[in-house]
């Protein structure tokens, strides 16, 4: 039987919004997002970060340190007793940059590249699993892997809520405060299904 999982936004949705995280100073968890993401792999969700990370190709920030931001993040959830099972990012842009940073790839969202390799990796089953971010890129990325979407409010997600849903061409399955409301949201949908008419 296939997974289902939980693929979540890194930056506004797992940590704080700050524009880049351009050192590894400048990363801190959201509140409740360890009680989050335990409660998802105790309900034996499969967690997936995928997020974009342009700040190598504009030159912000070398690659090296995405890893030690992620060691940091894992490190952080491992305190709160929570794990993620992937993480996935892209370092490209298509228009900015050198080589080998500067180019057309499949794994910028809204583009399905990190997807179909956690598929694999994972088994997942994308029509029984949700993306949760704070842009309507994820609202749109969600749209194209066949998942159902939440926004969250923090990071840019209030603002593009208030001011940009009007002009996406989809729009989310639910919209929550933060991610533990995501995740509670989830968890309640599930419940509703398991004890539906037999």
């Amino acid at each position: 039987m296939a997974n289902r999982a939980v693929f979540l936004d890194r930056d506004g949705t797992i940590n704080e919004e700050v524009g880049y995280v351009n050192h590894i100073e400048r990363f801190f968890l959201l509140p409740k997002v360890g009680q989050a993401i335990r409660l998802l792999n105790q309900h034996g969700w499969k967690t997936v970060v995928v997020t974009n990370q342009s700040g190598v190709a504009r030159g912000y920030f070398p690659e090296s340190l995405i890893h030690q931001v992620h060691q940091k993040m894992k490190e952080l959830l491992e305190r709160e007793e929570a794990h993620l099972d992937r993480i996935y990012y892209c370092p490209h842009h298509p228009d900015i940059g050198a080589p080998p940073y500067r180019q057309k790839c499949r794994c910028r969202k809204p583009d399905t590249g990190m997807i179909e390799e956690a598929v694999k990796a994972l088994e997942l089953d994308l029509s029984q699993s949700y993306m949760i971010g704070d842009r309507g890129v994820d609202i749109e990325f969600a749209h194209q892997i066949g998942t159902k979407a939440i926004l969250v409010l923090t990071g840019y997600g209030k603002g593009e809520w208030e001011y940009s849903a009007a002009q996406w061409r989809v729009k989310p399955d639910h919209v929550a405060q933060d991610l533990f409301g995501a995740v509670q949201w989830i968890l309640l949908q599930d419940e509703l299904i398991s004890s539906g008419p037999k």
